[in-house]
């Protein structure tokens, strides 16, 4: 990963303070320790961290075009770049580099604003057009890259963390309450907001475009499941075939680097369809990682191991009982805001773990949402029929002894009953709801909004999807809010 962060006065005319980019650049050193850089230009300063991964010692950022009238910084990786570069070398453009984030300053030139909907990969880009003085910003359309931004005293400013953003002299740090009880509710603080009022997200598959007084928002991509009477009918097999070879096509992509590639193996059947594929694919023994716990219901290194020696990979692994209290300095200085997701604790140690040996890695993070492998899911499709007898019966299942075990029946028994007769995403929420209402008003006390939903975000995603099969419906409110943040 890298880091990327800016600057623009609103005014269109003052310049920017080249210490205070230099320190909101320092914030991002961890994740591009190999290389930085800077722009500035007029009203707007743009900063990098770079991690090397494509085009090792051509590809520092910023990146210009033939005229310098156009600079790019971006943190992610262009799947598509050498087909896109391909294309623009026929349209006429130079490269001096051979890196993908060269050709985003040139499709820039050919396509505008829409340039960003040529793009396969997953990015977090901040452009500048020198020349019409017009600053833009987007984020991939499923938010795997991080953007936050803020328009504070006179000042457009975004960073790939929210510390960049704290490095400004004077950033207003008051907690959002919305946003305290969107964590409460939910686990984690979902875009647009953040925990700070002064600071936002971009939502995944979005730009912002500044060009002088006040910057918009507009929607570049929307990933959505098509509706019902256009699902496809064909057999089983067929399905499952085109799945695999479009799997394997995406591994393909992800595996383009000129830095060794590895996957965090979990022993799940994300992370091992992954490594088995990578394994295929890739010209040198894969590089493995897996984390092993001692409690026997969290631990699936057994089927990691069986997957690493069937495919010979060069297989890590750490079996350990962590401290989690010692561990959360290092945790909330990693996420800069509330974020209590369980497998937070597993993914920082086996992302630390691959980090000693490779700067990519592959992670099966989404296939339960595109897949439909949470038990939720299962839940969704056997509510409407077992639904009612569920509800009536919540009293005694309520009382069923509880088990600390990993998704224990009594714990997945009392949350389906806890739901079961209420409409379909009111219960997808409460099956994961974590602080119920009146836990979260006790806890916000005068502050709450009582009049507020909390689920306002989810529905209006929800509403988008109208005439979808139900359950698709129910995994792209996951895919678009919950898997992004």
């Amino acid at each position: 990963m890298c880091g990327i962060c800016g600057q623009a006065s609103l005014d269109g005319a003052s310049g920017r303070d080249p210490a205070v980019l230099a320190a909101m650049n320092e914030a991002l050193v961890h994740r591009g320790p190999d290389s930085d850089g800077m722009l500035l230009d007029g009203p707007v300063g743009l900063a990098v961290r770079r991690l090397s991964i494509i085009d090792l010692a051509g590809g520092d950022q910023p990146i210009a075009n033939e005229d310098g009238t156009v600079h790019v910084v971006q943190n992610g990786e262009i799947y598509n770049y050498r087909e896109l570069r391909a294309d623009l070398a026929r349209r006429g453009h130079s490269f001096r580099t051979h890196s993908d984030t060269e050709v985003l300053v040139h499709l820039y030139e050919e396509r505008g604003d829409s340039f960003v909907v040529d793009l396969r990969g997953m990015f977090a880009i901040a452009l500048w057009d020198g020349a019409r003085r017009r600053l833009l910003l987007a984020r991939d359309r499923f938010g795997i890259k991080p953007l936050y931004y803020a328009v504070t005293g006179g000042t457009l400013s975004f960073g790939s963390e929210l510390k960049a953003l704290l490095r400004q002299p004077g950033f207003p740090t008051e907690i959002d309450i919305d946003a305290v009880e969107a964590f409460l509710a939910f686990n984690s603080v979902p875009a647009p907001y953040t925990i700070f009022e002064a600071a936002r997200k971009l939502p995944p598959g979005h730009r912002m475009i500044w060009s002088g007084g006040e910057p918009r928002i507009e929607r570049f991509a929307r990933p959505a499941p098509p509706p019902a009477t256009e699902v496809r009918t064909a057999s089983a097999d067929v399905l499952a075939d085109e799945a695999r070879e479009r799997l394997r096509d995406s591994v393909r992509a992800h595996l383009v680097a000129d830095v060794p590639v590895g996957v965090l193996l979990s022993g799940g059947i994300d992370s091992c369809t992954l490594a088995a594929l990578a394994a295929e694919e890739s010209g040198e023994p894969l590089r493995t990682f897996s984390i092993g716990f001692e409690e026997r219901s969290f631990d699936e290194l057994e089927r990691a191991r069986m997957v690493a020696r069937r495919y010979a990979t060069d297989h890590h692994e750490l079996v350990l009982q962590p401290d989690a209290a010692e561990l959360l300095p290092e945790l909330a200085a990693a996420f800069d805001e509330p974020f209590a997701d369980s497998s937070a604790l597993p993914t920082y140690l086996v992302s630390r773990l691959a980090s000693e040996h490779v700067k990519v890695a592959l992670s099966g993070e989404g296939g339960d949402e595109l897949f439909g492998g949470y038990y939720t899911y299962v839940a969704d499709l056997i509510a409407p029929y077992v639904g009612r007898p569920a509800a009536a019966a919540r009293a005694l299942v309520d009382r069923l002894p509880s088990s600390s075990r990993r998704t224990s029946l009594d714990y997945m028994a009392k949350r389906f009953a806890r739901g079961a007769r209420l409409p379909p995403l009111d219960r997808h929420h409460a099956w994961k709801e974590i602080f119920g209402e009146d836990a979260r008003l006790e806890l916000l006390g005068e502050r709450a909004d009582r009049s507020r939903d909390p689920l306002e975000l989810w529905r209006a995603r929800y509403a988008e999807t109208e005439g979808a099969e139900e359950l698709a419906r129910l995994q792209d409110v996951d895919v678009g809010i919950y898997l992004a943040d």
